[in-house]
Order: structure tokens, then sequence, then C-alpha cells
């Protein structure tokens, strides 16, 4: 199936040995755990007042952002969420946090309050 949209500006060829190409960004590959600085936040705002941990600065595929946030959640036994480089766990958990990377063999610091 072919994505029509992705060639509306597309021009008509008559070579038969033309390949439509998109510039679809490709991601950076996941470097490793030492090479990366994570910064763990706290922040409530716009949250209704409620307190979430922010992980941010992960540097890397999706797949693995997700994956390290599965790993958070279950380990401090909270839901949250991951997406765009950031990972979002619901509640105080700061210092468990932190332990918990530095463990894994991230580069990590407490950062703001």
């Amino acid at each position: 199936m072919t994505d029509w949209k992705s060639r509306l500006g597309m021009v008509y060829s008559t070579d038969p040995d033309f390949r439509y190409t998109t510039d679809e960004p490709c991601e950076e590959p996941t470097p490793p755990p030492a090479r990366q600085s994570l910064r763990v936040w706290l922040d409530r705002k716009q949250r209704a007042g409620k307190v979430v941990t922010l992980v941010r600065g992960f540097r890397g595929t999706a797949a693995d952002l997700e994956e390290l946030g599965r790993m958070l959640k279950q380990r401090c036994g909270v839901g949250g969420s991951a997406k765009e480089g950031e990972i979002i766990i619901q509640g105080d958990h700061r210092d468990r946090v932190v332990e918990i990377l530095l463990r894994a063999g991230y580069g990590c610091k407490r950062a703001g309050n």
C-alpha cells in the first residue's frame, strides 16, 4: 500500500527505473547508558497540583525510551508514560529513579528543587 499523501508534490516521471523515496527522518541509534546524560526533575505544573517525576535528556530510539520507561514504572510500582525524549513517572520518586538509573549504568543527576 502506498501513501499517496506523501507524494502530493511529486511530478510525473517517464523514467521506468525511477524509485520514489521520501525524506523520512531516521532515528539516531541509542548510545550506551554510560554516555547518556539524564536529568531527573520534580514537576507539578499543569497537572492539577499532582506531582510527577520527569526524566529528561534521553537520546535514542523511541523503542528504547519506551523500554526504559517501562522498567522505571515497574520498579517504582506506579504509572506513567514515555514520549518525545521524556519519561513521566507518577508521584515523587526522584531519589528512587536516580538510584535505579545509576545502578543501570546511566549518567544521571537530580535537577530542579
